[in-house]
């Protein structure tokens, strides 16, 4: 029977999907149909913060007599009050129950990534009383003395312990009461003051007395009244947030462990590494209601963090044991979150105006902090790092894009979040004070001997916050075309096209489909020094000797018709402009193109023959652009499988008429691909350490390359629908992308979840 579903993404989505198929926490991933699109995905539970079954017709709640009831938090910031059994508790995460049946859903997986925190919905004191530490008149006793902490007054705390009068206070309040208005305020230790009966000094104390009486939790009242141990205190707290204990004495922690951490870390946070298996880390702790200490973690590490508790004394000494040998190098406030760091090994041009640069840490922590996650998204391979502010006190989320997938990487508290943004807006020689429109702007970096761009896009958003996008720029060279993945014949096509001696080839997809890449591995294969060559990008990704590369100005009105106009007076023969964004630039390229000189260039269009009917309803003449037009490339970017650990099987019969379904029928008979599943063999992913556990590693480019011919000129003159000119198109041989995708996965590369993840 199907469920509908709810997947709770770690990065905050929410998707509606229908379970096909049974499920078991066990399992490394769910089979479910999402109901946006229709397609059957086989989803990672790493990736999932929950899964929500949602209730159907008649269903009864299973009981269990050992479960609890407990409230559960998710990394998302949502809170669930669930019954939880210890039977239903997997190494991948917790399935849980509602209270009561009048929910809209019937259970809830809880992946071990996704959940912050779990504690019984029991009161500490049930606990304790329970298991026969403590009485009730104990507890009473304790509640009440904690009720008058909270409600002490200031002239209270004086009496008691600074030894003032009561009498003497009465009066001293009463006077100022008589002299003010009924309706004056004022601040009982200015008048004691003022009075002589106590100093600044005593009323600072008495202040500080009181924050700290408003704070003490019962469990520290119930050691100090002698009633229980630490010890009793953590067994409890253990049980509440369900954490096991553990004897760091007769434990040994791995290296993997030890090496996660650094002693900085370790001592501010009072927790110590046990073990490191695969992506999760236990940690020890003595505070386990601060979850802070696991958000920092989470963010330091990028790990899944699973919590065991150990006295504070304990702790300490596992730290001096086995971090004897590491010198602390941070001193306070986020170095935690960023851990330690050379800052002499990173160096970014920068600005001095910071008249609005509010930050209430130490602006050096701050600077480290995002020098840490810039440099951390770049040796990763991250394409994106996005900065994600959350409202109210939601932390700010640090997403990166890797392999065109993005995730999420970090999450700092919301304390940092409008300081983080400050300093990317510094570096990027931004208006800080501008919070109220879009800014675009650029950091230069520096680590060792690389040379890192970043493109920066500040984005205003909903109470009063900003997002920002980085694009990593790393210098690099032009690939060679045969390292571009052309499958043979559109590489032997695209080679025709480069040889033609004027005419506009076009490359087409939406952004980071490597369309840039593309156009500069094209002019690498041409560049020769017989030939002039221009480019106008924005910005200048990929630089190569031999090309005369202009970067576009628009806050000096420097655009590419400008620069277009500027190339065709200074002999050009080959012209690259980076992107055709509004129909001047697109007249004056064809018309280039008609008078002897070679143009590429980009545009943002899903297919070839869309990329015609967008042109002509730009305002393009239909004839000139016929004969102008040498081919159009549209191109993707797919999730390749690790090579590392793909797992090679034969489909079956219902696995390869899908892909048969998906090239479609007719040319996949016509095109003569194999059709008996014993004869093809397919590989699915598995997961190991180079991949992340994904089972991808890397991408793969697929194309659709439609070359001019007199069958195409005639379709474009006469202005045939879309569809009209695809059809001609495969009629003339271009392979569409889908079909490109699917004889590389009948080449083992990459699977068909990816290649309809990009094609339609």
């Amino acid at each position: 029977m199907k469920h509908p579903l709810i997947l709770k993404y770690l990065d905050g989505r929410s998707v509606d999907a229908t379970l096909l198929s049974a499920f078991h926490p066990r399992q490394k991933s769910i089979q479910a149909e999402l109901t946006s699109s229709g397609k059957v995905a086989h989803i990672p539970l790493e990736s999932l913060c929950y899964v929500m079954i949602m209730a159907q017709g008649e269903w009864q709640i299973p009981s269990s007599p050992d479960e609890k009831v407990e409230h559960i938090e998710t990394v998302t910031g949502e809170s669930f009050k669930m019954r939880v059994s210890p039977k239903q508790e997997y190494p991948s995460g917790v399935l849980a129950f509602p209270v009561r049946k009048d929910t809209e859903y019937r259970n809830i997986f809880f992946t071990i990534n996704g959940i912050r925190q779990r504690n019984e919905d029991r009161h500490l004191t049930e606990i304790l009383e329970e298991g026969g530490v403590i009485e009730e008149n104990d507890v009473k006793k304790v509640l009440a003395e904690q009720q008058k902490l909270r409600t002490r007054k200031v002239g209270e705390i004086l009496t008691e312990e600074q030894g003032v009068a009561p009498e003497k206070l009465e009066k001293t309040i009463q006077d100022a009461a008589n002299k003010l208005s009924p309706n004056a305020k004022f601040r009982v230790g200015d008048l004691l003051i003022e009075a002589g009966l106590v100093t600044r000094e005593q009323v600072e104390t008495a202040l500080e007395s009181q924050t700290k009486g408003k704070k003490k939790r019962i469990g520290e009242l119930l050691i100090e009244n002698g009633l229980i141990t630490e010890e009793q205190l953590l067994a409890a707290l253990s049980a509440k947030f369900r954490m096991r204990q553990v004897d760091l004495e007769s434990l040994e922690p791995t290296k993997r462990a030890l090496d996660a951490l650094n002693k900085t870390m370790v001592n501010q946070l009072k927790a110590f590494p046990v073990s490191l298996e695969r992506n999760v880390l236990t940690v020890a702790t003595s505070d386990p209601t601060n979850h802070t200490i696991g958000d920092t973690l989470r963010f330091s590490t990028s790990y899944v963090v699973e919590f065991v508790t150990a006295p504070a004394t304990k702790i300490q000494e596992a730290i001096d044991k086995f971090y004897a040998q590491e010198s602390a190098q941070l001193d306070e406030s986020i170095s935690d979150l960023i851990g330690d760091m050379d800052e002499d090994d990173i160096d970014i041009q920068d600005t001095e105006d910071v008249s609005d640069y509010k930050i209430t840490e130490k602006d050096s922590q701050i600077i480290t902090l995002v020098n840490r996650v810039l440099l951390d998204g770049y040796n990763k391979g991250v394409s994106d790092i996005h900065f994600e502010p959350g409202h109210g006190q939601k932390p700010l989320q640090i997403r990166y894009r890797i392999d065109g997938i993005c995730d999420v990487a970090h999450q700092v508290s919301h304390k940092f979040k409008k300081a983080i943004i400050s300093r990317l807006k510094i570096i990027s020689q931004l208006d800080i004070a501008e919070r109220r429109r879009p800014q675009s702007g650029k950091i230069l970096m520096r680590s060792g001997n690389k040379k890192i761009e970043f493109r920066v896009e500040i984005t205003p958003t909903t109470g009063g916050l900003e997002d920002a996008v980085l694009r990593i720029l790393s210098s690099s060279k032009p690939l060679k075309l045969e390292q571009m993945g052309f499958s043979e014949q559109n590489l032997e096509s695209f080679r025709g096209m480069l040889s033609t001696p004027y005419g506009i080839v076009l490359c087409v997809g939406p952004t980071g489909s490597g369309k840039t890449t593309t156009l500069h591995s094209a002019l690498g294969h041409i560049n020769t020094p017989d030939r002039k060559i221009w480019t106008a990008e924005d910005p200048v990704e990929i630089t190569q000797a031999g090309l005369r590369q202009v970067q576009i100005q628009p806050k000096i009105n420097f655009n590419f018709p400008e620069a277009l106009r500027s190339f065709l007076r200074a002999d050009p023969d080959v012209i690259m402009i980076g992107e055709m964004r509004d129909a001047e630039t697109a007249k004056i390229a064809i018309e280039a193109s008609l008078t002897g000189h070679m143009v590429f260039t980009t545009l943002h269009t899903n297919s070839a023959a869309e990329t015609v009917v967008r042109l002509i309803e730009m305002g393009m003449d239909p004839f000139n652009f016929a004969n102008a037009m040498v081919g159009i490339l549209a191109q993707r970017l797919a999730r390749r499988l690790c090579p590392d650990c793909r797992e090679p099987y034969h489909p079956s019969i219902t696995e390869l008429g899908e892909l048969v379904q998906a090239y479609g029928k007719e040319y996949y008979q016509k095109h003569e691909l194999p059709r008996n599943p014993e004869e093809i063999t397919l590989y699915r992913k598995q997961g190991c350490e180079k991949c992340g556990q994904t089972g991808y590693r890397g991408r793969i480019a697929i194309h659709e390359l439609m070359a001019t011919s007199e069958v195409i000129r005639r379709a474009i003159k006469d202005n045939l629908a879309l569809e009209d000119i695809r059809d001609l198109a495969i009629d003339d041989g271009m392979c569409t992308l889908k079909m490109d995708g699917i004889k590389k996965i009948l080449q083992g590369q990459t699977d068909l979840q990816q290649i309809l993840r990009v094609c339609a």
